[in-house]
């Protein structure tokens, strides 16, 4: 059975996140995914990963695509929802574009340099035939060719740029570098910059024009090019180090990508907010209060700043929070006009999440 989406509805999707992204809309983009339908066909013979990269190379990515394409078969699509897959290769898979070991674990990976330098002796170099990079890039083009726009391939999460710097000197070394070398810390951090727009222009140049859209690892739909940017690095430093060693390239990636969000991770980047809502070309911010701190009374405060400077919002809740959630953050902002939240659920919830859908005009 082929994947249960109207081809007719991407254009609708299209120009709405069109007109959300232009602060247009008058509501907000709701996607809910509810796993659990018929997929009226045989299971693939392997499992679901939620990492690309945790398939052994044995793995053609002709049968990963086929597993995708089967758990796409049992999802029902509900509001601005739409089919997509993710090519995971972790969170910063330039580090491994750029020569780093991927460790897998059964629930997460990261990566690792395979040697150890001094600040002064790390060279970044674009290497079109690095495994993990053509690996990434047979998979997006397996599923475009499989898919040739019935649905959406994601952007590889590419990561941010110190992020990737940490990989090959390791966050604590890195501290010091910023008061010792800073900067060298500054000359590599714009290097990996300009190979971060190399790769994602490498990956476009697969999943453009097939592609319905532009998507990232956070599936908001959008016409031009789009990225989460992010800087997990960030939660160590101070505002100061913050506006010399992250800002530049976010101000950068913004004037290069029209519509940018960055990942607001964790209270350790509250300090940050700020000045991150002073950069113009940043359209808006995913807050994450992080495990342990979900509860949103106390984030409340948060995504009024966020709307105050006129940006935009992604609702950064879990798995299986409560629609309750949303509607208290609703309330305190005194509408859903530029809000974004993305679900996923049981197909159990159906008529619950319609009841939902239709109170904020998304049905």
């Amino acid at each position: 059975m082929p994947i249960d989406f109207d081809p007719g509805r991407w254009e609708k999707l299209a120009n709405d996140a069109g007109a959300w992204w232009a602060g247009e809309l008058e509501r907000p983009l709701l996607q809910m995914r509810l796993q659990g339908a018929d997929p009226g066909r045989p299971e693939p013979d392997i499992p679901t990963r939620r990492f690309t990269c945790h398939y052994d190379a044995s793995i053609s990515a002709e049968r990963i695509v086929d597993r995708w394409d089967f758990d796409l078969s049992r999802t029902k699509f509900l509001g601005d929802a739409f089919p997509n897959v993710t090519p995971n290769f972790g969170a910063g898979a330039v580090a491994a574009f750029l020569g780093a070991g991927i460790h897998n674990t059964d629930d997460t990976t990261w990566f690792v340099a395979k040697e150890e330098l001094a600040i002064g002796d790390i060279t970044f170099d674009f290497d079109p035939a690095e495994e993990w990079f053509e690996r990434a890039r047979d998979v997006c083009r397996t599923a475009i060719d499989r898919w040739r726009g019935s649905v959406q391939v994601d952007m590889v999460d590419l990561g941010g740029t110190l992020d990737v710097l940490t990989t090959f000197r390791p966050s604590d070394s890195l501290m010091f570098d910023l008061f010792d070398d800073p900067e060298v810390v500054e000359r590599l951090n714009w290097r990996i910059h300009e190979l971060w727009m190399r790769y994602f222009e490498e990956f476009n140049a697969i999943l453009q024009p097939a592609n319905p859209a532009y998507t990232a690892w956070a599936p908001i739909l959008s016409k031009e090019p789009f990225y989460i940017l992010q800087s997990g690095f960030s939660f160590s430093l101070s505002p100061d180090m913050f506006e010399r060693f992250v800002k530049p390239q976010l101000v950068a990636a913004c004037r290069t990508l029209p519509n940018s969000f960055y990942h607001l991770d964790g209270p350790g980047q509250l300090n940050h907010l700020g000045s991150l809502l002073e950069i113009e070309g940043l359209k808006g911010l995913r807050w994450d209060p992080g495990e342990g701190n979900a509860d949103v009374e106390v984030w409340l405060e948060v995504y009024e700043r966020i709307r105050a400077a006129g940006k935009l919002v992604q609702i950064g809740m879990s798995d299986g929070s409560q629609t309750e959630n949303f509607e208290r953050v609703v309330d305190r902002l005194g509408s859903a006009k530029g809000l974004v939240w993305i679900y996923q659920g049981d197909i159990s919830e159906e008529e619950e999440m319609g009841r939902f859908l239709e109170k904020f005009g998304a049905a």
